[in-house]
């Protein structure tokens, strides 16, 4: 077994290891995305008319960069070869070992940093849980669930590779001692969920998937994962009430 697969074959078993689905259940996994709304089949479906990961409209960079306003979703993808050349180690509390996991771009990690230190002051302490992940690593742990539940049912909880945020670097997974260090819906009504939702956007970071949107997002409520968009950006699609994807089609009919 050659350094490269042993050491992917290691960090999904740290990933992956006490990972539950939302709602407590330890039946189904839950990566990061959770479990889509049941209605949503067809779009789970591979897409053809795809393209490639593109700018929200209001920063800078090019389709597929290193954008901090990137967008990522069932349709816009990033490239196999794509890795954030600025990832640093989270400086904040983790809960898994795997290191590709606890790191970021470094903007983004300074604002996390900055972000759990806030929440500490406050009383409430926050842990991240998953960072960034490569294309390779996405799409073992695509194929390991598809194998296990079949392709349409892993599609409704874990994201193909290349379609996921955490290649970005930008997404991170947080969770807190009062939801055991889980991801779970629940965190969204505990107080240290509810200080994220009230707060995470003064620091650049939104809640990318929110209640109840699950048919534009395509992805189910996820309290725990922050998208960072820098400041001004999180704190326009925080202030509008609208999703990513209804902010960033907004700008383009304007």
């Amino acid at each position: 077994m050659d350094k490269t697969r042993r050491m992917l074959i290691v960090g999904l078993a740290a990933l992956t290891v006490g990972t539950t689905a939302c709602g407590g259940s330890a039946d189904k996994p839950a990566d990061h995305e959770g479990q889509q709304n049941g209605s949503a089949q067809d779009r789970n479906k591979p897409n053809p008319a795809k393209t490639k990961a593109v700018p929200t409209g209001e920063g800078e960079g090019s389709a597929g960069d290193a954008s901090i306003q990137v967008f990522v979703n069932k349709r816009y993808e990033l490239a196999e070869d794509y890795a954030p050349t600025d990832l640093v180690d989270v400086e904040v509390p983790t809960v898994l070992r795997n290191p590709e996991v606890n790191q970021l771009r470094e903007e983004a990690a300074e604002a996390l940093k900055l972000m759990f230190g806030k929440a500490g002051e406050a009383g409430y302490k926050l842990y991240a849980r998953s960072g960034y992940r490569s294309y390779k690593t996405q799409e073992a742990l695509f194929d390991r669930y598809a194998a296990r539940e079949g392709e349409t049912a892993a599609s409704r909880f874990s994201a193909r590779a290349g379609q996921s945020e955490h290649q970005t670097g930008l997404a991170m997974d947080i969770t807190s001692d009062s939801v055991d260090l889980q991801l779970s819906e629940n965190f969204g009504e505990t107080p240290e969920g509810r200080w994220v939702s009230g707060n995470a956007h003064n620091f650049g970071f939104i809640i990318r998937y929110p209640k109840d949107k699950e048919e534009i997002t395509g992805y189910m409520y996820e309290p725990w994962h922050l998208r960072y968009l820098g400041a001004d950006m999180a704190a326009k699609v925080y202030e509008s009430g609208l999703t990513l994807e209804e902010y960033r089609n907004a700008g383009d009919a304007s």
